[in-house]
């Protein structure tokens, strides 16, 4: 698996929609975009050793994909979920992955993440598409850079 960083240059809009399993999407999902954002605990979202059985954490929210907003919509006041904008460690597969296999991918973006000393958020975006006559599962996990990162990247090009 690759992991990608991913700046977001634009957020990604979703509708709420209540999905109680985002794990059985072969089984229940509409077979179109779908996202679920997750809560990690605060001390997991930053072990080098996190508890696999403590991810992916609380389910915040589940979305479907929304289409083009027309001005009248957008302006309604009507909820619409985000994948905001931003910077993430960002990995896919083309299949759909059960959960042991997502939790192993969110896991190892953690990894990726802590090892190359970024700031980690607390949550992550599972989004399942079908893409390129395929359906992919992908994670989003947000980052920053460390102020040792930074520091030390800017001090390398003096």
């Amino acid at each position: 698996m690759e992991i990608h960083t991913l700046n977001l240059l634009s957020p990604l809009k979703y509708t709420p929609a209540e999905k109680s399993d985002p794990f059985n999407y072969r089984e229940t999902g509409s077979g179109g975009e779908e996202i679920y954002c997750f809560q990690l605990d605060e001390a997991q979202a930053l072990s080098f050793e996190p508890d696999k059985n403590k991810f992916p954490g609380n389910l915040i929210f589940s979305g479907d994909a929304v289409g083009e907003l027309s001005s009248a919509e957008q302006s309604s006041g009507g909820t619409i979920l985000e994948l905001p904008k931003g910077d993430y460690l960002f990995a896919q597969k083309r299949e759909i992955l059960d959960r042991d296999e997502i939790v192993a991918m969110a896991v190892e973006i953690q990894l990726e993440g802590l090892w190359q000393r970024r700031v980690l958020g607390n949550t992550f975006y599972l989004r399942y598409l079908f893409e390129d006559g395929c359906f992919v599962t992908q994670l989003f996990r947000p980052y920053n850079l460390s102020s040792t990162g930074s520091y030390n990247r800017r001090a390398s090009t003096i």
